[in-house]
């Protein structure tokens, strides 16, 4: 979750040509703070959230939508195991075809 909100942050200071230091200086915290903050590496209080907020002339929803986006690559992070079952269904399916294709190669050989 630290890591989806501070990539937006970043993704939204950069759109708005701000430096760490100056959004940083705004906040009232150390640029390293803030650079943790942007890497995931540490939590972000609601406070600091809205003071982001306002610099980047963004609402709070506009930071924390991040979350209710359904990553793209999900299968890969999940925990329960059914991402490694998905993959082996995927290369099952592969090799499934691969192998129509060359009994299909090989009859038409004859």
């Amino acid at each position: 979750m630290n890591a989806l909100l501070g990539s937006r942050i970043k993704a939204l200071r950069v759109s708005k040509n701000y430096t760490q230091e100056q959004v940083a200086d705004q906040i009232g915290i150390s640029r390293q703070k803030y650079a943790r903050i942007e890497s995931g590496l540490n939590s972000i209080t609601l406070d600091i959230l809205v003071k982001i907020a306002e610099i980047l002339d963004v609402t709070v929803s506009d930071i924390t939508k991040v979350l209710e986006e359904e990553p793209v690559t999900m299968y890969r992070s999940s925990a329960d195991g059914e991402g490694a079952e998905k993959i082996f269904d995927m290369l099952d399916l592969f090799y499934a075809n691969k192998h129509m294709y060359m009994k299909l190669q090989h009859k038409s050989a004859e």
